[in-house]
């Protein structure tokens, strides 16, 4: 910490909004907007400090904390043979701790965070910003200008530099990456479906220790109405309830660490010899294979570490620092030394060696509270599942869906239905089906090692090109990481057919949903680049375009942020109208984690000014919320109103180059329009800037008035085409959509045939209309089909 009470790390800008929004009576609107800003470059004091590391147990580190429940018995399901081996398995259990969550997650893996949002999408965002490994190629030197989309810059000649070329050059490496990304997210939506049901299977497991005559049966039951009451009540939103996840996660680490410390003193304090790594190699050389085996229980220590990362969105990187190393790891090493300690003694009751270990005076207190941690793990492990569908779906890798923002608060909380009932289903089946600790830890350590190894190579990746970290540091941390991480998958892989295929199966499934959604939009993305409309055919038309030309707006949706797409053709020579004015909208998703309000939208005429032809690019980060708002059509046409006028004042600049007869566009944001270039950024407070004058939509002029009083307000031109837009606007706005129908060519293989006319129409069938993904009002909607073969 820094003199006067201030740390040394800037609060990033999904924490402020974190913190601001702490108060229930402000609202996501203009005022809380001014309060970050007032806020953007202050320190954290260290009491907010604090109560923010306090905040984030209940929100990061409840799937880690509940890990003690089921550890001990998954690694000797068998039974105990040689108490010596419980040194070993905790030692193991101490380093892993040690090497994973803190050192690689906690000191490392969480400062490669986009702006404050992780997971394996954002550290994916952070690559396409560095290098051209997207393969989606809609990107534009516009969008490299906006203020969140930070990038660093460095030598071609430097390692960064190679690296950077050598991931650019094949697009079999650019698809490699993202299948990476993929094969990590898959995993991480099916460790959303394990933990639910281990934790809670787990923690309602104690209730058969106190009647030992119960079944089963009854224990798998009680297990299943939790879990269905927890996915039922996630359309309400953690909002109302999460201020209780702190104080009972926090309750939890007290406990668990209370009685750890409390059964090292009362059975065996031998067990902290397990700090010395010598136990390590003696229990392997014990044990062999078996030893090797167990490594699959010992992983389960560190499941939730994934979840930490992708929760990250809600509190800045040092609290949750603070938070790991004053209260998660010391209570979690007491915790399971006092659990050996009581092993030591107790060798036959590994089944519940939890339970066992408690005090019977606080054992009826502890498992309410065990049971309330799980259902905050679970909770905590569903949101970063909802989390991670959404940033898919923002870049093009997840069929639409609904999604709701079930708080005005926070953001980051959002409810997806169809999602939510998949899980509650599949999770439901998972206990059902196997009714036991041990096999749904064996699949739920598969799927967290394979997320673990998917972060490392990423994490390579990003040392090189962002942080431009020396090879030899980039090789400590490789080498460190596969070692301990491939040796753990090396040993999970043997426990595929004891539960272990479980994940490989959900997560196949979930990777060939993404995988091929992915494929059929960038083909169908693909086919809209090559066959767009050439200007020398749409010049040809003339001002009419060959129809008559009705009063009124019509908005046509398209997903080139260049040129004209190919539906508009399709819709004017099968319909004898089109509207006096045409914008063509592009609502597109960066790589970024979000894109501030005043650079959302980007205004451009196409062709002449007698063509009444414009374009509006409406931007997105994979954070952002895209809603239906009614003053959406307002800032619209107040935008175009805004480009008119100050079109006009740079000598009305109207058949711009970018649109040449060969269809060559060129754009320079941000910069005074001219002769070459008049992209102009719409603000959203109703201005649009461009370089060094303002022009607001109440026609004042800022830095400028030289300008107005030559002649400006005096324009004929610009007169008349500001009435004719309010005419055209009081005549009503038309939304144009496509409504476009994808088939692989005849002359294709039988894989694109089957990913195209199969799986990629049947998910285009049961998924949301893209009428309603983008919010378009119904009463205002134009469908227009056509058949495109890609």
């Amino acid at each position: 910490m820094a003199s006067g009470g201030k740390s040394n790390e800037e609060i990033d800008y999904k924490s402020r909004i974190w913190v601001l929004d702490q108060n229930l009576d402000q609202p996501i609107d203009a005022e809380a907007e001014k309060l970050r800003n007032k806020y953007e470059d202050k320190k954290f004091s260290r009491l907010l400090l604090m109560q923010l590391a306090f905040q984030s147990l209940g929100v990061v580190y409840g799937d880690l904390g509940t890990s003690p429940l089921y550890v001990f018995y998954n690694t000797f399901p068998d039974g105990i043979e040689d108490p010596e081996d419980l040194i070993g398995a905790l030692s193991l259990i101490i380093y892993s701790l040690t090497l994973i969550p803190l050192l690689k997650y906690v000191l490392i893996v969480c400062r490669a965070n986009d702006n404050g949002q992780g997971g394996t999408f954002a550290l994916y965002s952070l690559l396409c910003r560095h290098a051209k490994v997207k393969t989606i190629p809609n990107q534009d030197l516009t969008d490299e200008q906006l203020t969140t989309y930070s990038r660093s810059t460095f030598d071609e000649t430097s390692f960064a530099g190679k690296t950077k070329r050598w991931l650019e050059e094949h697009p079999f490496r650019k698809n490699a990456l993202l299948v990476l990304v993929l094969v990590g997210s898959s995993m991480v939506i099916g460790d959303g479906i394990l933990t639910p049901a281990i934790s809670v299977l787990s923690a309602v497991q104690g209730i058969k220790l106190d009647h030992p005559g119960m079944s089963s049966d009854v224990v798998v039951l009680v297990a299943v109405v939790i879990l269905v009451g927890l996915f039922s009540m996630q359309h309400h939103g953690v909002d109302r309830v999460s201020w209780l996840f702190a104080p009972i996660v926090l309750l939890w680490f007290l406990l668990i660490g209370g009685i750890g410390l409390f059964n090292i003193w009362k059975y065996d304090t031998g067990v902290l010899k397990a700090i010395s790594p010598v136990y390590i190699y003696r229990y392997f050389r014990r044990g062999g294979r078996d030893s090797w085996l167990s490594l699959g229980g010992i992983m389960l220590s560190i499941t939730g570490t994934e979840a930490l990362f992708a929760d990250l969105s809600h509190f800045p990187v040092p609290s949750i620092q603070i938070a790991f190393t004053t209260v998660v790891f010391p209570c979690l090493l007491f915790a399971y030394s006092g659990q050996a300690a009581y092993l030591m003694k107790n060798t036959s009751h590994v089944v519940d060696a939890f339970y066992s270990s408690i005090p019977d005076c606080i054992y009826w207190p502890v498992l309410l509270v065990a049971t309330a941690a799980a259902v905050v793990a679970s909770q905590a492990t569903i949101c970063a599942t909802f989390s991670l569908i959404k940033q898919a779906l923002a870049l093009g890798c997840f069929p639409r869906v609904k999604i709701v923002h079930t708080s005005k608060r926070f953001l980051s909380h959002i409810y997806i239905p169809d999602i939510n009932w998949i899980l509650m289903i599949l999770c439901v089946g998972v206990t059902v089906g196997f009714k036991n600790q041990s096999q749904i830890g064996n699949a739920s350590g598969t799927a967290v090692v394979i997320v673990m190894l998917v972060t490392t190579l990423l994490m390579i990746l990003v040392m090189l090109l962002i942080w431009r970290c020396h090879w030899i540091l980039v090789l400590i941390f490789t080498g460190l990481s596969l070692v301990v991480e491939g040796t753990y998958f090396s040993s999970v892989l043997c426990k595929v057919n004891q539960g272990g295929w479980v994940p490989l199966v959900i997560a196949l499934a979930f990777f060939i949903i993404m995988y091929v959604w992915h494929y059929g939009s960038k083909k169908r993305y693909e086919f809209e680049v090559h066959s767009k409309v050439s200007m020398a055919w749409i010049l040809g038309l003339g001002p009419s375009l060959g129809l008559v030309r009705v009063p009124g707006i019509g908005l046509v949706y398209t997903e080139l942020a260049r040129g004209v797409p190919h539906i508009f053709s399709h819709f004017i020579t099968n319909l004898p109208a089109i509207h006096s004015i045409v914008v063509f909208v592009c609502v597109k998703y960066l790589p970024v984690h979000s894109v501030p309000e005043g650079e959302r939208f980007l205004v451009k005429r196409i062709g002449p000014v007698n063509f009444r032809m414009f374009r509006c690019v409406v931007r997105y980060g994979y954070k952002d919320l895209h809603k239906r708002d009614e003053s959406f059509e307002k800032k619209l046409l107040e935008g175009l109103n805004t480009f008119v006028r100050l079109e006009s004042m740079m000598d009305g600049c109207s058949d711009s180059d970018d649109y040449s007869i060969c269809d060559q566009e060129t754009e320079q944001p941000n910069v005074l329009p001219n002769h070459s270039s008049n992209t102009m950024p719409l603000n959203m407070d109703g201005t649009v800037s461009s370089g060094d004058s303002i022009v607001s939509l109440n026609g004042h002029l800022h830095n400028n008035t030289d300008i107005v009083s030559s002649g400006f307000l005096s324009n004929v031109a610009e007169v008349n085409e500001l009435e004719f837009l309010g005419v055209c606007r009081d005549a009503g706005v038309v939304h144009i959509l496509g409504n476009t129908e994808v088939l692989a060519r005849r002359d294709s293989k039988l894989y694109k045939k089957i990913a195209i006319d199969y799986i990629y129409a049947f998910l285009r069938k049961i998924c949301r209309q893209n009428s309603a993904a983008l919010n378009v009002p119904h009463e205002s909607l134009l469908n227009v089909g056509q058949i495109i073969h890609v």
